[in-house]
């Protein structure tokens, strides 16, 4: 899984997790969905309309991710037209990689409705 993450990355692709044949076990397709999130994962396959909302639920960013990534995309944007290579946010530093991610994120977010 790593792999697929990590060329992903290099390509500028979503690394998709794929299917979970037990349609009728939610909660292993959480567990899978999660672990595979938790491995840098942005989605699962659904082969079942059941196992949509569980996607959903795993992959979408709360409320209060998506509001800080959105902070973090505005400090980012000022230290970078103020010349610096970094920002920094409620003690966290903010550099390229993070807005990458926030950004991200926050397509995450606006694709499910937040934003």
């Amino acid at each position: 899984m790593a792999q697929i993450v990590n060329t992903a990355r290099a390509i500028g692709a979503d690394a998709i997790d794929g299917p979970y044949g037990d349609y009728g076990d939610l909660d292993g397709y959480r567990e899978s969905a999660t672990r595979a999130k938790l491995l840098g994962v942005d989605g699962k396959w659904c082969i079942h309309p059941s196992q949509v909302a569980v996607a959903n639920e795993v992959f979408t960013p709360s409320r209060e991710q998506f509001d800080f990534a959105e902070r973090m995309l505005a400090a980012y944007a000022e230290a970078v037209a103020a010349g610096k290579g970094a920002a920094s946010l409620d003690g966290k530093m903010i550099d390229e990689a993070s807005r990458k991610m926030a950004e991200k994120l926050v397509a995450r977010g606006k694709a499910a409705g937040l934003g």
